[in-house]
């Protein structure tokens, strides 16, 4: 019987099966930030430990970064210390740290990737629960808490649970309009936030290996969204044109032999699976959350459910619906929006500005609409600039921030005031999340978002697609 990638990852990286019958599993990468590992690290130091690989780890800062002011000393005191925190225990611990100015800062799970530190076969862990973006690549990420950074930074080993694999087929063409996002958003809508507990998630079928590595980063990044632990692609040549060149990518011939070790610690033919799920990408259309989880989502051309169609999830919908402000029947397109957000670890890569800048060429944002664009990374930013994005975007009336995480999570200055309504490319939407106790997430492909900023409201992107196809 074959094997599936995250057993051939799991068993060539176990140290020992511990009494309680967890792994000790070795981590191949540990990836560090300012906002969960202060505590981490003065764990360490009270015990007189060092980091156990320094070669192994690698920090940036991301969460609390300002993306429009961003001298120092920060105004935000907390946020601050954070950084300063994070600067000092790198220099005394030995750790590399792609600091405010540092040419490779950005999101965790941007610069991994771009910069060739994620590689298939790995496991990596990092204080964040979107670490499974990396496993587009075909490595196993983990998404871990403090006292796991703690763990990590001194023995480069976690204690982990075994996981199933539920392999996910995603088939067919996908229609102009629709993306990645919406794959995702689809395949929690159906399996559930909670679907995935106990799993790993294997992206899998003709429609996943036609995808970009930048959109396989989308699928994986909200795993956790679905309960899932882990997210992963089978490496394949695009995972391996990606990495070619890389600044910690293998060369010339070490990365020859990295590719063929790459290929075969894909999936087997094989592989025996705990569950198989069939999604069909042509009878996929634009998504657009209307509740407080990633699950509670519809088509762009759907209805709010109602209290009395949720059956046994009536308590849930009515929560959210009060939340929300929405009347269950209700049509997603149409309802206003306050602020347009272009960004986060999900959706704020390379590709992803190119596309939301294709729908907004020519037009400009509606005038009670405050919209902002922030990159992914430092890389990303110049990259958008040299090809003129800022400037298109500007053009139509984006704020063009510095990277960071932004409006993702509410850590920063980037936050949403009272009930504002926010059309979002991020990951969760989730009561409070973007700053505000009261403000409201639209979670949406970053091309739906630019045309929510246009109109002013949810409106289904694939009319703006075929205005510019006919241009």
């Amino acid at each position: 019987m074959g094997k599936t990638l995250l057993q051939k990852v799991w068993d060539l990286h176990t140290v020992r099966t511990l009494p309680t019958g967890q792994t000790q599993l070795f981590i191949g990468l540990h990836l560090v930030h300012e906002v969960t590992s202060p505590q981490a690290f003065d764990a360490l130091r009270a015990r007189g430990w060092r980091v156990a690989r320094t070669d192994r780890t690698f920090a940036t800062v991301d969460h609390i970064v300002p993306t429009r002011e961003r001298a120092r000393p920060f105004l935000d005191l907390l946020a601050e210390d954070m950084i300063a925190s994070l600067e000092r225990n790198c220099r005394e611990f030995g750790i590399r740290l792609a600091g405010l100015d540092d040419s490779r800062q950005g999101i965790v799970h941007v610069i991994g990737p771009e910069l060739g530190l994620t590689q298939p076969g790995m496991t990596i862990a990092c204080g964040d629960s979107h670490t499974s973006t990396h496993g587009a690549f075909g490595a196993v990420a983990l998404g871990i808490g403090t006292s796991q950074v703690r763990d990590v930074l001194a023995s480069q080993c976690l204690a982990m649970e075994p996981m199933k694999v539920r392999r996910i087929r995603v088939t067919g063409l996908l229609s102009p309009g629709v993306y990645a996002k919406d794959v995702i958003l689809s395949i929690i809508n159906r399996l559930g936030v909670g679907g995935g507990v106990g799993y790993a998630y294997e992206y899998a079928g003709d429609t996943i290996e036609r995808m970009s590595m930048d959109e396989r980063m989308t699928i994986c990044n909200m795993s956790i969204e679905g309960g899932a632990r882990v997210g992963y692609v089978n490496p394949d040549e695009t995972t391996f044109q990606y990495l070619k060149g890389r600044p910690f990518a293998p060369e010339g011939e070490a990365f020859d032999r990295a590719r063929a070790w790459w290929q075969a610690i894909a999936s087997d033919r094989d592989a025996r699976y705990d569950d198989d799920v069939v999604l069909r990408a042509g009878e996929q259309a634009p998504v657009v959350t209307w509740g407080v989880n990633p699950g509670q989502s519809v088509p762009v051309t759907g209805r709010v459910p109602t209290e009395r169609a949720a059956g046994s999830d009536a308590k849930a919908v009515a929560d959210a619906l009060g939340y929300m402000g929405f009347k269950g029947g209700e049509p997603v397109a149409g309802m206003k929006i306050d602020v347009a957000f272009i960004g986060s670890c999900t959706n704020s890569r390379l590709s992803d500005l190119r596309e939301a800048a294709r729908i907004v060429r020519g037009h400009r944002v509606a005038p009670h609409v405050n919209a902002l664009v922030v990159p992914g990374s430092a890389s990303v930013k110049r990259a958008a600039e040299q090809e003129g994005l800022d400037q298109i975007f500007r053009d139509a009336g984006f704020e063009w921030r510095g990277a960071g995480c932004s409006m993702c999570l509410g850590m920063n200055p980037d936050k949403l005031v009272g009930p504002q309504v926010c059309a979002s490319s991020s990951n969760r939407n989730f009561k409070g999340r973007q700053g505000s106790p009261t403000g409201r997430t639209l979670l949406m492909s970053p091309a739906m978002v630019a045309a929510a900023a246009v109109a002013g409201e949810i409106t289904d992107v694939r009319g703006l697609v075929a205005e510019q196809v006919e241009a």
